[in-house]
């Protein structure tokens, strides 16, 4: 409930309603494959799937997942670009960002991959970052972490994703991963995912020809190893957990050396939204912004055009972070005007004003974002959020009905159509998509309080009725499971 600012009590995200058929009918018991078993025949796709999505649920609890879509849409780019060069090409990936300092990447099951903002901040290079992102994606491809899971294979859907939630909530706090394992009712698990050394090799060979194949620097691989490795010396008793579970050791830096100076040398310079992000995931993860923006200024003379630009920008949200808006204005006006192709300063240019409460010149930058960059799905977002504190509901959700549709399952979606329904007062409308957001992060309780409110509104119909009358008998059936030992 505290991620939800106080009007949002009556708003939501959560699963598309078109989902609503498939977790239906989906079994309440799985089996996990056997250790070793790469065909899946244990487990089919839809239960794979299920685990995954209720997984994804679970984390959101305890973690500050990342919900800048700019940021968002970077990592799933490259994901993607990572598995279309995979051994699993068709296979489901969902690819997220986790705003956190500390040193982590982890594989979920289905295809759920989390990356810590503080590891991508350690990368030097692009192909660091997507060397890191193509061994987790290979861990999944061979089928590791079913040898990792195979304990909870006697619990049910909702059990086993909360469980292994708590697992992987274990590598990055073990305090906060004692109080989720509690909250699932499986304290007494003492479960680890710890890959074994052949699980490790593999993920680094078959990951290499992933990174190779998507057109990244394969020598990236054993440089970001041998780094992690000498920086873990500064650590003592806090290494960081992603060299816990996938230790770095001199025969592995070796071997993946070994097998990168078979590819042939050339340049792999980074993409500008490698270097944007990059910025802007240092600006949301500085605690102190005057030392951010300190550390942006520093840099707005040094290195190429390029670099240069790009310090301006994280200087600039450096300073929206400080709410120096005028400031901000100004870099961000210059970096439009001289790079018109890019829409990252157009955007930020727009959410400043925004802020400063320029309504009007907000609402034509965005404007005339939509008409230079329409499929924009940022651009888009922060465009109904705008509208809406203009009081253009209306408009607003013409808007949001035009983002595409695999955005219609993220969270994000539902809390904006739940405020949407909230000014154009339909009550039972906004109170049903609240209870949609709270089981999509996790809050299957409160989801069926918001149901329930739900169906007392107005105005109702029919329709809307059976489906408030199916979702919650959806959430109180899936509440028992989870609390099902």
């Amino acid at each position: 409930m505290s991620k939800l600012p106080v009007k949002s009590l009556i708003l939501t995200f959560a699963l598309n309603f078109c989902a609503m058929p498939l977790y239906a009918e989906l079994p309440t018991k799985i089996h996990l494959p056997d250790l070793g078993d790469s065909s899946g025949r244990l487990i089919s796709p839809i239960q794979e799937q299920a685990l995954g999505a209720a997984f994804f649920r679970s984390l959101q609890v305890h973690l500050n997942l990342n919900e800048d879509l700019e940021v968002t849409h970077y990592i799933q780019s490259m994901g993607q670009r990572l598995v279309a060069k995979s051994d699993s090409p068709a296979a489901p990936f969902h690819f997220f960002v986790v705003l956190d300092k500390r040193i982590n990447a982890f594989a979920g099951p289905g295809g759920y991959i989390g990356m810590n903002s503080g590891l991508f901040l350690l990368t030097e290079a692009e192909s660091e970052l997507a060397s890191v992102m193509a061994h987790e994606v290979a861990h999944v491809t061979q089928r590791h972490l079913y040898r990792a899971f195979e304990a909870a294979s006697r619990l049910s859907i909702p059990m086993a994703a909360a469980t292994i939630a708590a697992i992987l909530i274990g590598t990055q706090d073990p305090e906060m991963a004692q109080a989720a394992l509690i909250a699932v009712q499986a304290a007494n698990a003492q479960y680890q995912i710890n890959f074994t050394r052949d699980n490790e090799q593999e993920a680094d060979r078959v990951g290499m020809q992933t990174l190779a194949g998507a057109e990244y620097n394969p020598r990236s691989m054993p440089s970001f190893f041998e780094r992690l490795q000498q920086s873990s010396r500064f650590y003592g008793q806090g290494i960081p957990e992603y060299l816990r579970t996938h230790p770095v050791t001199v025969s592995r830096i070796s071997d993946t050396r070994g097998r990168s100076e078979k590819y042939n040398y050339r340049q792999y310079p980074d993409s500008m939204g490698y270097l944007l992000i990059r910025a802007k995931l240092r600006v949301l993860n500085a605690d102190k912004s005057d030392m951010v923006l300190n550390y942006f200024k520093a840099k707005q003379t040094l290195g190429t055009p390029q670099q240069r630009a790009i310090a301006r920008y994280g200087t600039a949200l450096a300073h929206l972070k400080l709410t120096q808006f005028k400031a901000a204005e100004n870099l961000l006006n210059g970096l439009v005007k001289n790079f018109p192709n890019q829409s990252h300063y157009l955007n930020a240019l727009a959410q400043t004003e925004l802020e400063a409460k320029k309504y009007p010149t907000a609402k034509a930058l965005y404007r005339q974002g939509l008409k230079r960059f329409p499929t924009n799905q940022a651009i888009k977002i922060n465009y109904v959020k705008g509208l809406l504190k203009m009081g253009e509901a209306k408009k607003a959700k013409k808007i949001l009905q035009t983002l595409r549709e695999s955005f219609h399952q993220r969270p994000l979606y539902f809390e904006l159509l739940a405020q949407i329904y909230a000014d154009l007062n339909q009550m039972a409308e906004s109170h049903r998509y609240v209870a949609e957001y709270y089981y999509q992060v996790g809050e299957t309780q409160t989801a069926i309080l918001q149901a329930r409110l739900a169906r007392k509104s107005k105005p109702m119909n029919r329709y809307l009725k059976a489906i408030l009358n199916q979702r919650l008998h959806f959430f109180e059936q899936e509440l028992r499971l989870k609390q099902k030992k």
